[in-house]
Parts: structure tokens; C-alpha cells; sequence
């Protein structure tokens, strides 16, 4: 249950705090008070997209906090726990909202995500709005209301694993089937493939190597020019670097002779001189060597344009052709073992198909027996909701399951609900009845009939008494009280016959301080829940009449 909500800087809200009690919680006001704040504040705790546009005007930022005890919710507690998030029977949930577009959310104060935070709030709140409306004429969600009213809902989801088994198992098999087709093409395609890279016989960094060769053959005139002149330098012409590097060291060995003295070393000269020399005869040799090759020229152009084209098909490098050669292979062994996989996939596919349909029909059976207990439950609920002779029924369009394609994600049932709301009218599908009143009844008899078997703690009705009043009003709030017997419940709405039968009451008022607009929320006393009833009862001018009215209707809900 929702025990606290602390709201800061949300809408006209700049600070509020409401302690909520278990069993029946009611929210009035004025107009425009600011209740449906209240339920924005609590929609972002369920995990409501958050927008600037909440916080409060000067604000940077706004937050909204809640204590649940989750005591009694012991698949909740299951789930914290594998999420690493139990910490005993007080779950705490915030969320900051901020302008910087920094948002935040803490569960039991560990930061985490909008999807986790949404995972665990489905097992917290349930919110019952006009909203809930639009989903009920939605025939799509039919099938899962009728489930949930079943327990059967585990039980699908066993069923959907195995249909989405089946539908993998069927793409696969569609898969080797267009293999298997274009075989013979695709096998010629590959073997080409294969023995146009084998022939080319590629070797690692070979195209690296072949354009620096050809970067020399495209140049050779100059080499043979700049080698020339080096070793024309040293060892060439008629008085060359190494021939005067001779007279240096006959002049530096008549020192030497003379003057013993002397520190230069004549043998670090002669060393430097055989190097020197041994530079020259490799640049000869060099030099001789070097000759203009176009049949190899040509050659390099052809082998790179090979290379070039196979890297273009196959990825762009050496190194992406060697790869794709190991695909063909395992692609062409693939093709080759195409037959023997077609038929172990379709034995698969016999056997899921086997289950498939013991566990549709299964799920379908269930189905049928829990819509006739559905029916009596919501006919019970719609008839003491002043709606005496109207029938319900759960309408079944099974397909006939002769093939595959009858079965869908969540069976072979098509399921809708038809109602009859006065005596002597066809059933009609829900969306062809126009009363708004009819439909809230429908919802809530919905609720109460739900009530018994769902986990939820906390049950919030947003003005769900749309379109009632009078006597109705007063059997809507019975209703009311009868839910919150399983769970708590918070019920915003304007009618007194209904907030006469809550266990709590509270008032949310707007007003303005210091140019600014605020609201608050007050839990009523005895005495001042007669002023709010009154105020309900009465509008505008509240007279002792209507004061009277509304104390004796607080005691009659109470007896």
C-alpha cells in the first residue's frame, strides 16, 4: 500500500506531504484544485515520462517521493529481491526532475532505470481512469482481462515461448528451403569465388611490396642518375673522395712518423676509408643492376589490378580476402548439408506443432470455463450497480485450427465482451455503447470482480464516476468501500454519495501566498469532512439544510 507521498516543486505544488491510511482514501476539492497533480505525481512513480514542464515556475528542479509497505506483497518482495533491491517491508521510490534534463530515480536509494522502475511498479499501483475507458473498447485487451481473471497468464506465457520456438523453427526451415532452391547457382557462385582466390595465391603484405617495386621501376632513370653521381664522388673520377682520403692518410702517417705525439689515429682514418670504399662497390653494383624492365612493369599493373579487384569484392584487404576464403568454405559445406538440416528441422517443427496445439487448446479451454465464472462475477457486480437486468457475456471467435496460421501469440481465441444493459436489446460489443455511465460501472464492476485474485496493493479510481449519480452514486460508493476490503484505495471524485463511505478523507485546496499559486491537502476531522460533504452537496451556499444532509449520509454509510 501507498503509506506517504512527498511532493516538491510539481505543477503548483511546492511542498506537500500526504500519509495515507489502508482501506477506502478519498481526494476532493474544487475544480481545478490541483487533484489530478496528485495522480500526475503518482503516474511518475509508476514510471510516467518525465517533462520540464512539471517543475515548478523559478524551479530548477522537482521531486516526488513515496513510502509503500509492501508487507503483505510477497511476489514483489520476490522480484526486489532478484534485483537487488529488498530491504525488508518499506519500499521507498523518487524520482528528481530536473530542467538540466539530469533526471534521477532511487528505489530504497540505489540509483537505477525508467524500465526497472516500471517493471517494479506494476506490481504497486493500478491506476482505474477515464483512460481505462478507451482500453475496455479496445477488443484487443479483452483476452488479457479474461486471462488475468483466470490466473492463466503464467500458463500463456509458457504458451508463447513455445509458439515463438515454433515460428523460429519455421523462418529457419524457410531459410534452408531458399538455399536449397537456388543451390546449384549459389554453389557455382561460391566454387568460382573460391578458386578465383585460391589461384591468386595472395601473399601477406604482397601488395605493399608490389607497389614499392613499381615505384621503383617507374623512376629507374633517376636512380641509375643520382647513383651514378654518388659513386662518381667517391670512387669514379679522376680524383676522387677516396683518393684524396689516400693522400690524408699518408700525410697524417708522415706526422706520425715525425712526431709520435700526435693523437690521431691512422687507423680510424684507413676504417673510415674501406667503408667508404665498401659504399662505392655496392653502389656499382647497384648502379649495374638497374636496367628499364616494361615486361615487368606491366606485370606488377596486372597482378596489383588482380589484388585491387579481388579486395573491392572482398572486403577492401588482403587480410578480408584470406577471411572471406574460410566463409565460402564453411558457406559451401552449409549447402552441401542443406538436405539433412531441412529434415531434421522439420521433425522439430512436427513436434512443436504437437505441443503447440496441446497447449493452445489447453489455454482455450481454460479460457472458456473461467468466462463463464467472469460472466456471473461482472453480471453479479453491474446488476447491484443499478443495473438490474443487464447481461454480460464473453463472446469466443475461435479459428479453426486446422493449420499453423490460426495460432496466434496468445493462442486460438479471438475473445470480446458484448454487453445487454437493458431488457429486451441485443448484446452489443462495448464499444457500441454510447453511455459514459454504463461504461464506468462496467469498469469498476471489472475491479471489484478482479479484486480477489490480483497482487496489486494499491487501487486509484481518477473520477471514474463519470456519467453516475443519485442512487447509483451511493451503490458505486459501497462498491468502492467493498474493493479496498482487498485493497487500498485512493478515489478522486466529486460526488458526496461516494466520499461518504471512505475511511479517510482529504481535502486538496488551491490558494494563492505572495503572488503565488499553491495547493495543499488536509486530512479531514470527523467535523470537517460534514463541511466538505456539505460543500459537495451544497456548491456555493452551504445551508444548515444540506449540513444536515450530508452528517446524516457520513452516519448512514457508516451503518
Amino acid at each position: 500500500m501507498l503509506a506517504e507521498l512527498n511532493i516538491k516543486n510539481f505543477a503548483i505544488i511546492d511542498e506537500l506531504k500526504i500519509d495515507f491510511d489502508r482501506g477506502f482514501n478519498v481526494i476532493s476539492g474544487e475544480t481545478g484544485a490541483g487533484k489530478s497533480i496528485i495522480i500526475g505525481a503518482v503516474n511518475l512513480l509508476l514510471g510516467d515520462r518525465a517533462s520540464a514542464d512539471i517543475i515548478r515556475s523559478s524551479e530548477d528542479s522537482a521531486a516526488v517521493e513515496a513510502l509503500f509497505d509492501i508487507s503483505q506483497n510477497d511476489p514483489l518482495k520476490e522480484k526486489l529481491k532478484r534485483l537487488d533491491f529488498y530491504q525488508g517491508d518499506d519500499l521507498i521510490i523518487k524520482r528528481i526532475v530536473s530542467r538540466s534534463g539530469k533526471n534521477r530515480i532511487y528505489i530504497n536509494g540505489n540509483l537505477t532505470t525508467l524500465g526497472t522502475l516500471s517493471d517494479i511498479a506494476e506490481s504497486l499501483v493500478n491506476i482505474c481512469s477515464q483512460h481505462e475507458h478507451q482500453i475496455l473498447l479496445n477488443t484487443d485487451s479483452h483476452i488479457d482481462i479474461l486471462d488475468e481473471f483466470a490466473g492463466i497468464l503464467p500458463f500463456r506465457a509458457e504458451y508463447t515461448v513455445i509458439y515463438n520456438q515454433f515460428h523460429a523453427l519455421n523462418t529457419k526451415l524457410r531459410e534452408l528451403q531458399s538455399i536449397q532452391q537456388k543451390k546449384q547457382e549459389r554453389e557455382d557462385l561460391l566454387k568460382f569465388q573460391l578458386k578465383e582466390i585460391e589461384d591468386a595465391d595472395i601473399k601477406s603484405g604482397e601488395d605493399v611490396n608490389l607497389l614499392e617495386e613499381k615505384k621503383a621501376l617507374s623512376n629507374i632513370n633517376k636512380l641509375m642518375d643520382h647513383a651514378a653521381a654518388a659513386y662518381n664522388v667517391l670512387y669514379g673520377k679522376q680524383v676522387s673522395l677516396l683518393e684524396e682520403l689516400l693522400g690524408v692518410i699518408t700525410n697524417l702517417q708522415e706526422i706520425k712518423n715525425i712526431d709520435p705525439s700526435f693523437t690521431l689515429s691512422v687507423e680510424d682514418i684507413k676504417d673510415i676509408y674501406y667503408r667508404l670504399e665498401d659504399c662505392a662497390f655496392t653502389i656499382r653494383d647497384y648502379t649495374n643492376r638497374l636496367f628499364f624492365d616494361p615486361a615487368r612493369l606491366e606485370a606488377i599493373d596486372e597482378r596489383l589490378e588482380l589484388l585491387g579487384r579481388l579486395k573491392r569484392k572482398h572486403g577492401g584487404s588482403l587480410e578480408l580476402i584470406s577471411q572471406r576464403r574460410g566463409e565460402i568454405a564453411k558457406d559451401l559445406q552449409e549447402i552441401n548439408s542443406a538436405d539433412e538440416e531441412i529434415k531434421k528441422v522439420s521433425n522439430a517443427i512436427s513436434l512443436q506443432k504437437l505441443l503447440l496445439q496441446e497447449k493452445a487448446f489447453s489455454l482455450s479451454q481454460k479460457r472458456h470455463e473461467a468466462a463463464v465464472v467472469l460472466k456471473k462475477a461482472i453480471e453479479d457486480e453491474i446488476r447491484s450497480l443499478r443495473m438490474d437486468k443487464a447481461n454480460f457475456e464473453v463472446i469466443f471467435n475461435r479459428q479453426e485450427a486446422k493449420n499453423t496460421a490460426a495460432f496466434g501469440p496468445k493462442g486460438i481465441d479471438d475473445v470480446e465482451f458484448y454487453l445487454s444493459p437493458n431488457p429486451g436489446e441485443d448484446l452489443k460489443p462495448l464499444n457500441r455503447i454510447a453511455s459514459g455511465g454504463e461504461l464506468s460501472r462496467i469498469i469498476l464492476a471489472m475491479k471489484n470482480a478482479l479484486a480477489k485474485i490480483i497482487s496489486i496493493g494499491t487501487m486509484v479510481f481518477d473520477e471514474v464516476d463519470s456519467g453516475i449519480g443519485g442512487a447509483t452514486a451511493e451503490v458505486v460508493g459501497k462498491k468502492l468501500r467493498d474493493v479496498s476490503m482487498h485493497h487500498q484505495v485512493l478515489c478522486i471524485t466529486h460526488l458526496p454519495q461516494i466520499a461518504c463511505f471512505a475511511k479517510r478523507h482529504y481535502r486538496v485546496l488551491k490558494y494563492v501566498s505572495g503572488k503565488r499559486t499553491k495547493a495543499s491537502v488536509d486530512s479531514l476531522s470527523d467535523e470537517q469532512r460534514v463541511d466538505e460533504i456539505t460543500r459537495m452537496i451544497g456548491g456555493v451556499e452551504l445551508t444548515q439544510k444540506a449540513r444536515e444532509h450530508a452528517r446524516e449520509m457520513l452516519l448512514a454509510s457508516r451503518r
